[in-house]
């Protein structure tokens, strides 16, 4: 009986955060003192994902060019068909990709720090400065720092609150929601990337949380943990150098 009602209380969480995007979204992605062109009710989705200029632009895939008439018929009308794995450029920030560069401004989006802070801080916060008082959701659930499946929870329901779509669904192919969230695990946890995913998590942290500091990442030298770490890299040292002899 408990993994059923543990089911049910995150899936009452999502629909929650779900539900609460849906308009708040709206208001994040209107530009100040303008309003948007068709109008985009609060509280309906039909008019949203390429249906729509805005949301359109912001859905673009990355390396799409949605300027470009054509790339935005195909769009619009699905010839061209967006898998989860190919990640909007509302990801990135300031809506800027570099092909030669793609990890730059990758996750640093504005709108995703919206979306986070209407999460797991409180909708209140989101167009507030960070206040050490405020513990708002995420301390409250004892979540003081941001983690990485945090962010892609985040990015995917952003996603989701942009498109056309209107039930939020796991094995949805059209949305491919799980592949989206997938994919951005598959980068965060690959540990080939860890430099920059360590950087992303610094910057993330400073965002959200104001009393986090960099340094409370790097263990104290002389610590049992410092000297694990060495006693790992010489080891891991060693044993490639018997492999390359």
């Amino acid at each position: 009986l408990i993994c059923p009602q543990i089911q049910k209380g995150i899936n009452g969480a999502r629909a929650d955060n779900t539900k609460g995007m849906k308009g708040a979204i709206i208001d994040w992605i209107t530009p100040k003192g303008q309003s948007l062109n068709p109008h985009i009710p609060r509280n309906v989705k039909s008019g949203r994902g390429f249906n729509h200029e805005r949301t359109g632009a912001l859905l673009c895939p990355a390396g799409l060019d949605w300027t470009n008439t054509q790339t935005r018929t195909k769009l619009m009308n699905g010839e061209i068909q967006v898998p989860g794995d190919q990640w909007p450029v509302f990801l990135y920030a300031d809506y800027t990709y570099d092909p030669e560069d793609p990890w730059n401004g990758l996750l640093h989006s504005g709108l995703l720090v919206s979306a986070y802070k209407h999460i797991f801080t409180s909708p209140s916060s989101v167009d507030q400065e960070p206040k050490a008082t405020r513990s708002g959701n995420a301390c409250i659930h004892g979540m003081c720092c941001v983690t990485k499946a945090s962010i892609a929870y985040v990015a995917t329901q952003t996603r989701f609150s942009l498109t056309s779509a209107q039930v939020f669904s796991r094995t949805d192919l059209i949305t491919d929601s799980e592949r989206f969230y997938s994919s951005i695990m598959e980068l965060l946890d690959d540990p080939d990337e860890s430099d920059e995913v360590d950087q992303l998590i610094t910057w993330w942290n400073r965002q959200i949380f104001p009393l986090y500091t960099a340094s409370e990442r790097l263990p104290s030298k002389n610590s049992a943990l410092a000297r694990i770490r060495q006693k790992r890299a010489e080891y891991k040292e060693l044993h490639e150098a018997d492999n390359e002899s």
